[in-house]
């Protein structure tokens, strides 16, 4: 696939302009923000958007109807959220919410400060797609399916397995260099382009990149059994044992929207909080008595920390108002599917079925709400997709 046009993922100094106003996407590497930087945040949702905060499934977060982009600009370069403005788009870095802290072979949040200033080093890597995707995973395998373009994925503590365009490509590397090779893969993949966005877009893009790799790095061989690679579905929410003995908190968000005032009661807690591919945060390093205060003042103002909610069944596109292209507001249907039980964990397989009104609308399982064919923000993995139509909702079960 050869694309003529430039990727238009907006950032903070390029903004998108949806149909109800300006929107800021803040890349955040690793999903990691500090007390500060969430209030930070929190603040400019009120002072400057619509007073939300919507995570993103790239551990991101984005703005809405951004009034003043001077003075958005101006906080989060204070708050440490806008190091760099040739880089920013590209700052797009995936890692395993829970290592170091829970599960896993290793702990790759070290590598996400490494890989993100040697991105900004290079010059060149600011021509890379703001659509480029990286990702770290501990050996769970719970971002390694998320189907990166360049990724490391941990066989053991000091070793890991190169992934490109979201496939193992045989090659083997210590820890000590997984990111100069994730990084020369990016300066590969510039090489290999013809307008592509992502590598998987180029013909035999993961292959041509690891040719590309074994001719220029000297030691590197692609001769290793290659990983089978799932998407895992299994988010972390609820009470999670650290294995310091704290406890971390895993806290579902409804449809990706944290409003500023529950980010600010978070950011009060003054503990790291991780934003999630799966819109969802994880807060961390909590003694017993701090958890089972957070539960019981955030649960009532909407974060989910039951496993089982429906809530975390669901996804949407923006819909209407924000986006010009949707039919009808798929938030305001999707979240009235919630609400009334017409969201369905398990049951028999669901049929396709095509012109119904919303509150006709039944699905099972996990499912992703549209306002059109496009299906923007779809998950990865098995989902049924509820799409809007000029004459009502179509569903497609899942594959």
């Amino acid at each position: 696939m050869t694309r003529t046009d430039p990727d238009s993922c907006p950032g903070v100094l390029r903004l998108h302009q949806a149909a109800d106003g300006p929107l800021a996407r803040v890349r955040v590497p690793g999903g990691r923000l500090s007390p500060e930087q969430l209030h930070a945040l929190a603040a400019a949702a009120v002072d400057l958007g619509d007073g939300n905060i919507e995570l993103t499934s790239r551990g991101n977060v984005q703005f809405r109807q951004v009034r003043d982009a001077a003075t958005l600009t101006d906080r989060l370069t204070e708050a440490g959220l806008l190091p760099s403005a040739t880089h920013e788009r590209v700052r797009n870095v995936v890692a395993s919410p829970l290592s170091g802290r829970l599960g896993g072979w290793t702990d790759v949040h070290p590598l996400v400060p490494a890989l993100d200033e040697g991105l900004r080093a290079h010059p060149r890597l600011a021509e890379l797609p703001g659509r480029v995707l990286f990702t770290l995973d501990d050996g769970r395998g719970d971002v390694s399916g998320l189907g990166g373009d360049f990724g490391v994925h941990a066989l053991d503590e000091n070793t890991y397995a190169l992934l490109l365009a979201g496939k193992d490509s045989g090659v083997r590397v210590p820890a000590a260099e997984a990111v100069d090779l994730m990084l020369a893969a990016a300066h590969g993949f510039l090489e290999l382009r013809d307008g592509q966005w992502r590598l998987h877009e180029i013909p035999d893009g993961g292959a041509r990149l690891t040719d590309h790799l074994l001719a220029t790095r000297s030691g590197l061989d692609a001769s290793a059994q290659p990983l089978e690679l799932a998407v895992h579905e299994d988010i972390p929410i609820g009470w999670l044992n650290q294995d310091d003995e704290r406890v971390a908190l895993g806290a579902g968000v409804r449809l990706g929207s944290l409003p500023a005032r529950t980010a600010e009661f978070i950011a009060a807690v003054e503990r790291p909080v991780f934003v999630t591919p799966w819109r969802s945060l994880v807060i961390t390093d909590l003694d017993e008595w701090a958890a089972e205060q957070v539960v019981r003042v955030l649960a009532p103002m909407g974060l989910i920390f039951d496993a089982n909610s429906s809530w975390l069944l669901v996804s949407a596109c923006a819909g209407m108002p924000g986006c010009a292209k949707s039919l009808t507001d798929v938030r305001a249907d999707a979240t009235e599917a919630v609400d009334s039980g017409r969201v369905v964990p398990t049951g028999a397989p669901q049929f396709a079925r095509e012109r119904l009104d919303a509150e006709d609308v039944v699905a099972v399982g996990r499912q992703h709400w549209s306002g059109c064919g496009r299906r923007c923000g779809r998950p990865k993995g098995s989902v049924t997709d509820v799409v809007a139509g000029v004459d009502g909702y179509r569903i497609v079960p899942a594959e």
